[in-house]
Order: structure tokens, then sequence, then C-alpha cells
């Protein structure tokens, strides 16, 4: 029987924060009693989430690490009879049938374990294994957006929440909220000459470069939104346009959408001087030369845009070790 995992891996093959195993159960959030059950069970874990930050300890067997596709770190997970009071998000269940929770707290819990370490998803969300990082990608997600959200836009009432953390109902009105997802295009723009283009935006470190990306507009494709982007960002007409993946980013609650996108007019390019300060075409030779003399520092493993700069560098990619 295949991997139900392998069915949701696209062109751009197994992103970081897209690895999630767990059957999330949605048909659950709302069976309080079953919740509950899950809750109380003693094989049950929970991850606790602060500010974006879990406890995590690095991986240190010898005979673990002998494998190049073992996790580098995990994340540290108590009972439910260990876990602190709080609101409890329900998260899924495992193969083997067990329960997963999330607590959202002001502090990380006492370490329990000398060398765990507080630990952020961008850190890390690339060491984990496919299960820690799903778990935790969620858990993220749901903590940052009830923190936000606590009052109705509605009628200004405090809401409170439901459905085992995956909805904010308010008491005076009725109104039901769901979490937010912000959806966003990320691109690699080539072209006739299957040029990589990639941009700085002035916030970053002087060396750090991207390809281009933007938040899709009220009623706009997403087809459109990467030809806007690419006009907008860097002066150039879209041609074609290929869509790669997808990847949960939730800093704070964006979906990153990667396309390929071509264009005819790379004579053109120019920065728009607000999103970005400078664009800059490179063929994989000088892409790899800038990298290694550290006029070009890519984007970090853990993002989709690392994999679409990947993609199309192909199979000989190849950066110094910590880049």
């Amino acid at each position: 029987m295949a991997d139900p995992r392998d069915v949701l891996t696209g062109p751009l093959g197994r992103l970081a924060l897209a690895r999630a195993t767990l059957d999330r159960q949605a048909e659950l959030r709302l069976d309080e009693p079953a919740v509950a059950a899950a809750w109380s069970n003693p094989d049950t874990r929970v991850l606790v989430v602060a500010e974006g930050r879990a406890l995590v300890l690095d991986e240190l067997d010898p005979v673990v690490l002998q494998s190049p596709d073992a996790p580098l770190a995990r994340l540290v997970l108590l009972s439910s009879l260990d876990a602190p009071e709080g609101d409890r998000y329900f998260l899924g269940r495992d193969e083997a049938g067990r329960a997963y929770f999330a607590v959202p707290a002001e502090a990380l819990p006492g370490r329990q374990d000398a060398d765990a370490r507080p630990a952020s998803l961008r850190e890390v969300g690339m060491l984990l294994s496919d299960r820690d990082a799903g778990l935790l990608t969620h858990a993220v997600a749901l903590e940052y957006w009830h923190r936000s959200h606590r009052f109705c836009p509605r009628c200004g009432h405090a809401t409170e929440l439901a459905a085992s953390g995956h909805v904010r109902r308010c008491g005076q009105c009725g109104t039901e909220h769901y979490p937010r997802t912000d959806a966003a295009v990320i691109m690699s723009v080539t072209d006739a000459d299957d040029r990589l283009l990639l941009g700085r935006q002035a916030a970053w470190d002087a060396h750090r470069y991207s390809v281009l990306a933007g938040f899709v507009e009220p009623g706009e494709s997403l087809e459109a939104a990467v030809a806007r982007e690419v006009r907008e960002e860097a002066g150039l007409t879209v041609t074609q346009v290929e869509y790669l993946g997808s990847q949960p980013w939730p800093f704070p609650c964006s979906l990153m959408l990667g396309f390929r996108a071509k264009v005819d007019d790379p004579e053109r390019v120019r920065a728009d001087g607000d999103e970005l300060q400078e664009v800059r075409w490179f063929s994989r030779a000088e892409l790899a030369a800038a990298i290694e003399s550290g006029e070009v520092v890519p984007s970090g493993r853990v993002s989709i845009a690392r994999a679409l700069i990947e993609d199309w560098f192909g199979d000989e990619w190849s950066v110094p070790p910590g880049i």
C-alpha cells in the first residue's frame, strides 16, 4: 500500500512545514465527551506553545544520526496529567490512535530534561520529524490566531474558544469566527535563457536574496496575483504560470502557494523601490559563485522559497554547510 504522504508530494518534494502526518479528525471537534475522553487517556501527548516557541531536544543518538533522513530534533511532549492549565487545541491522532493536543501558555514549562531548549518553528521546522513538524506548525498557527482574535469584529464582545480550538464564538451575537489564512503567491521567475530572478528587500540582511512573493488580493485568481506581483515588483510581464505546491507559513497566518513564472521582457527589469530594493538575474553558474563567495545568501531551508530556488537549479544544487 502506498504511503498517503507520497500522494500529497508535488514537484517541490516534501516541503518542511507541509509534512503533517496526523489525522486531524475534524468531525470530533464538536464532540465534547469524545475530546474529554481523549484528553484523559494516559497515552495522549500534549505540546505546550508560548508565543510561537516550544521545547525541543536535539537528537544526539549516534545510531539515529547514521540515517540521512533521521530528524535532528524532537518536540518535548507531555502527558495530559503533566500539562499546564489552559485552553486545549485538539490536533488529531496518529496511526496508532494516540491523541495529540496543544496548550498555549504565557511561558514554557520548567524543563524536566536539562538538555531541552526553547525553539521557534523557523529554527527547527526543518530538523523535526514529519509528525513533529506538523504538530508544531498546526499549534503555532492556532496559538497566534487565538491570541489576536479575542474580540468579535461584529459587535466587539469577547469571544470564547470552541470546536476544540478551531473556532471562536461570540457570546453576545453568536457569530462564529474561524482561523484566518492569508493566501500568498511565491514564484521562481525565469527568462528565455532560463536565468532566475532574485530580489532583496531593504529590511533584509545585505546579502539576503529570495524569489518574488506577495499576497493575493480580494477577487483575484492565483495566476493573476503572480502576474501582478511580478509586474509591480520587477516591471516584467508574465507569459506563463505553472503551479508547483503549497506550504503553510504561520508567521503569522499565511499559506504560501508556489509557482514557476516565465517572462519575455527581461531587459525591462527594475526594482520598485518599495517592496524590493534590488533585483538581479542569475544563471546557475553565477548564483553558485555568488553563494560560494558570500555575495548572496539564499532563503532558509525551511521556506518554500528555498525549494523553488533548488527546483530551478536542478540536481547540481549544492551550497556550503549551514546555508
